[in-house]
């Protein structure tokens, strides 16, 4: 199939293109940017006046509930939210049921998606077997299945010298382990934020130093062992401050935020709307604020949708009672937009566009990240698009969300940023009538 989109404003942040031009795409590969190569006759044209096109995104954090928690979500329903997102590369974590512990577990989901023939799903290994902290997994095997890295989920390890040996052996073999900074003890069960607005409402807290902690620990392992880790999912500005010290100091480490918490914080709550009950929980304004500007300086890497579909059951309770987790594969654009725009009508944001900064964080970026080939169209590069109208606006509506989890904090706001179609390895995946 080949492919020509034409008239569209092209934004490659991995090789610095923001403008008008024209892409050419044959067997799967981007073959042209700009004029088209000699003898080239298109199979299909697709005329992208008045929209962006931009590379498919990379999502560092969708969980797709397969194997094991298909009430809440099946591959098929995620997969489809993904493409209306304009998602093409997934980044499942591995606390499904059974874990992902075993190279047949790890194989099996990467046929399952390979059939449906939409996102590229790249799955993380567990680090310990059954996310329990105890022994660890063979990583290698699991490398071999198509793991790209190791975590533990929202488990963390009680036994340091069992995270020691982990890292260490990580760094032998140069994996990444993936890791979310929290406590073992502290903040342990607990729901909201730490603070005045907890305490009122009478929620049990995560206090900041359950992340800062942890960081201490990490970076002290990281100094002994000199081994890769990238931070799940920041929530805090004292999180993010050792975080940019570390990097100052050369320590080889990576974060991103989720997407929801760059414009939420524990006042989003409200009268404990269990939508707004997420992990970690949203924070002060001061950690919004922290967040959003490490995304513009760089100290935060990427941004995730940190896709978690929760079911009625789980999540229509009270909020204490309620799953925490929220859909977030079709706002992925829309939040990064709007980061963007609110940074554009009140900052110096320098030479580089807050659009083309916002879509570097969801594509070339977090590719990075993940060691993946992917969050660029240079030439030879498989040809993941997504083309969106970045004016368009639209409602959050539960019931028009492809994701089998129709819970998230943004039901009723009116966003901007829509995809039109998405193309994974030069075929139309999705296209919006």
């Amino acid at each position: 199939m080949k492919l020509h989109i034409k008239n569209g404003h092209l934004i490659d942040p991995a090789n610095g293109i923001d403008g008008k031009n024209d892409l050419y795409i044959a067997d799967g590969k981007v073959l042209a940017v700009g004029s088209a190569p000699a003898g080239f006759t298109a199979d299909q044209t697709i005329d992208a006046s008045g929209l962006i096109v931009s590379p498919g995104f990379v999502d560092l954090s969708a969980r797709l509930r397969e194997p094991g928690y298909e009430y809440k979500a099946t591959l098929e329903s995620e997969m489809q939210a993904a493409m209306q997102g304009g998602v093409t590369s997934l980044i499942c974590p591995p606390d499904t049921d059974p874990v992902l512990d075993e190279p047949g577990l790890v194989e099996m989901l990467k046929y399952r998606a390979k059939t449906l023939n939409q996102a590229h799903v790249h799955p993380l290994g567990a680090l310990t077997v059954g996310l329990k902290g105890k022994a660890l997994t063979e990583m290698a095997e699991l490398t071999e299945a198509g793991c790209i890295g190791f975590a533990q989920a929202e488990e963390p390890i009680e036994d340091t010298n069992v995270l020691l040996r982990a890292m260490q052996y990580a760094k032998t073999f140069n994996y990444t382990v993936w890791l979310r900074p929290q406590d073992a003890h502290i903040g342990r069960g607990g729901i909201a934020a730490s603070g005045p607005l907890a305490s009122r409402l009478g929620l049990s807290g995560v206090p900041v130093m359950s992340e800062t902690i942890a960081l201490h620990t990490i970076f002290e392992l990281m100094r002994s062992t000199g081994a890769r880790v990238h931070l799940c999912r920041m929530s805090s500005a004292a999180g993010l401050e050792l975080v940019r010290n570390a990097k100052k100091e050369g320590l080889p480490v990576t974060c991103d935020v989720g997407a929801h918490h760059i414009h939420l914080t524990d006042a989003d709550i409200g009268f404990f709307d269990s939508n707004a009950r997420v992990t970690p929980p949203f924070r002060s304004q001061r950690d919004r604020d922290a967040i959003r500007f490490g995304l513009l300086d760089g100290t935060v890497d990427a941004l995730c949708s940190d896709h978690t579909p929760v079911d009625d059951d789980e999540k229509l309770l009270p909020f204490g009672e309620a799953s925490p987790g929220a859909t977030g594969l079709e706002l992925l654009l829309s939040l990064a937009l709007k980061w963007a725009d609110d940074y554009a009508a009140t900052q110096d944001t320098g030479a580089v566009r807050p659009l083309a900064r916002a879509l570097a964080r969801i594509t070339s970026d977090a590719a990075r990240v993940a060691g993946l080939d992917a969050g660029t169209l240079s030439v030879g590069a498989t040809a993941d698009v997504c083309l969106f109208d970045a004016d368009a606006r639209w409602t959050v509506e539960a019931s028009a969300l492809a994701s089998q989890g129709k819970h998230t904090p943004f039901v009723g706001y009116n966003l901007a940023g829509q995809v039109r179609t998405t193309i994974v390895a030069g075929h139309v995946a999705f296209q919006r009538s």
